[in-house]
C-alpha cells in the first residue's frame, strides 16, 4: 500500500473516531437529560456551533498555514460593539458592516504585519491583539453594552430560512466556499505548501508573506461577520462577549484532523469538530455542571485534541520514514 493511499485511510480513520466520539456525547447527555435530542436543542446547538464554525474556518487555513491567532474573541466582541454603535449614530445597517468589516480587515493586516514584518511568532502577536482590541471594545462603548434597535439589524438574528436560524446558513455558506478554495484551488494548495514548509514553498516560487497575510484578513472578515450576528442575536453590541472563543474554535479544529504543526487537514474534518465542541460544550450546560468545572472540561478536550494530533503527528513521521527507506 504506497503512502498517498495510508494517508486517505487515516484521514478516513480519523473522521471514523470523531463520528464515535460525536454519538458517544450525544448518547451520554442524551441518557442525563432527555431533552437533549429535542428539535429545538438542535436548533440552538447550531446556533451557538454558528459563530464558533465561522471562526474555526479561519483556523483552519492558518492553522494548516502554520499560524494561529488569539484574537477572534476579542474581534468579534469589538465587531458587535462597532456595529451596533455605528447603527446607533443612524447609519444604515449595510454601511455599517461594510465599516465594521473593514475593521476586522485591518486587524487582519495588523497581524499579519506583526508576523510577517516584525517577525513576532503568532501566537505572541495575536495575543497582543486580543488585548488592544478587547481594551478598544470597552473604550468606545464607554465600558457598557450598546442596545440595538435598528430592525433590520435586529432580523439578522431572528430570521430563519426553512426553520433554520439564518445565522446557521451564513456559517453553512462560508463552511462550502472556503472548503471548496482550501480543497480545490492554487491559493488552497498554497496554504498547504507554506505549512509543510515555508522555505521549500518559497523555492518553489510563492509567496509566503501574502499569503500568510491574506490568511489573517480572511480571519478578521469572519470575526467581523461572526461578532455582527452575535450582536444581533443578543440585540446588543457587548464588549465583553466571546471571551475564550477562539480557544473552543482551535479544539474543533484540531479535533478535525488539522495538524497544530501544519500542512495537514482539512474542512470536512473541521466540520466535525464544530459539531462535537458545541455539541459537549451545551451538554455540559443542560446537566447543570458549574461553570467553573466546565472550564476543567473544556480545557481536558483541548488536552485530548493536542494528544491526538501528537500522535498522528508521530504516525505520519513513521510512515514517510518507512517510506524513504523503502525507496533506497
Amino acid at each position: 500500500m504506497d503512502t498517498k493511499k495510508k494517508s486517505r485511510l487515516q484521514i478516513s480513520g480519523d473522521k471514523l473516531v470523531l463520528f464515535i466520539a460525536i454519538i458517544v456525547v450525544f448518547a451520554l447527555f442524551t441518557t442525563l437529560n432527555k431533552n437533549f435530542l429535542s428539535v429545538t436543542n438542535l436548533i440552538n446547538i447550531l446556533i451557538a456551533a454558528s459563530l464558533v464554525g465561522l471562526i474555526a474556518i479561519g483556523h483552519t487555513y492558518l492553522i494548516i498555514a502554520g499560524q494561529n491567532d488569539l484574537s477572534p474573541g476579542s474581534l468579534a466582541a469589538f465587531s458587535g460593539v462597532v456595529a451596533a454603535l455605528l447603527v446607533g449614530k443612524g447609519f444604515p445597517f449595510w454601511i455599517s458592516v461594510i465599516i465594521t468589516i473593514g475593521c476586522g480587515i485591518l486587524v487582519g493586516c495588523f497581524n499579519a504585519f506583526m508576523v510577517n514584518r516584525i517577525h513576532l511568532e503568532a501566537f505572541i502577536a495575536t495575543l497582543v491583539t486580543q488585548s488592544i482590541v478587547r481594551g478598544f471594545a470597552y473604550i468606545v462603548c464607554g465600558g457598557k453594552p450598546i442596545a440595538i434597535s435598528n430592525k433590520t439589524f435586529l432580523v439578522l438574528g431572528k430570521a430563519r430560512i426553512a426553520n433554520i436560524p439564518l445565522s446557521v446558513w451564513i456559517m453553512v455558506v462560508c463552511i462550502i466556499v472556503f472548503g471548496i478554495i482550501l480543497a480545490k484551488t492554487k491559493f488552497g494548495r498554497s496554504v498547504y505548501a507554506i505549512g509543510g514548509s515555508i522555505d521549500a514553498a518559497r523555492l518553489a516560487g510563492l509567496n509566503p508573506k501574502r499569503i500568510i497575510t491574506t490568511c489573517y484578513i480572511m480571519m478578521g472578515i469572519l470575526c467581523s461577520i461572526g461578532g455582527i450576528i452575535f450582536a444581533a442575536r443578543m440585540n446588543s453590541g457587548q464588549p465583553a462577549a466571546n471571551v475564550n472563543l477562539e480557544f473552543d474554535a482551535i479544539t474543533a479544529v484540531i479535533l478535525g484532523g488539522v495538524s497544530f504543526v501544519g500542512g495537514v487537514g482539512d474542512m470536512g474534518g473541521t466540520i466535525l469538530g464544530i459539531i462535537l465542541i458545541q455539541a459537549f460544550n451545551t451538554g455540559l450546560t443542560m446537566v447543570n455542571v458549574p461553570s467553573f468545572w466546565q472550564y476543567v472540561a473544556k480545557g481536558g478536550l483541548l488536552l485530548f485534541a493536542l494528544t491526538t494530533d501528537y500522535i498522528r503527528k508521530q504516525k505520519r513521521e513513521k510512515d514517510l520514514l518507512a517510506a524513504s527507506m523503502k525507496n533506497l
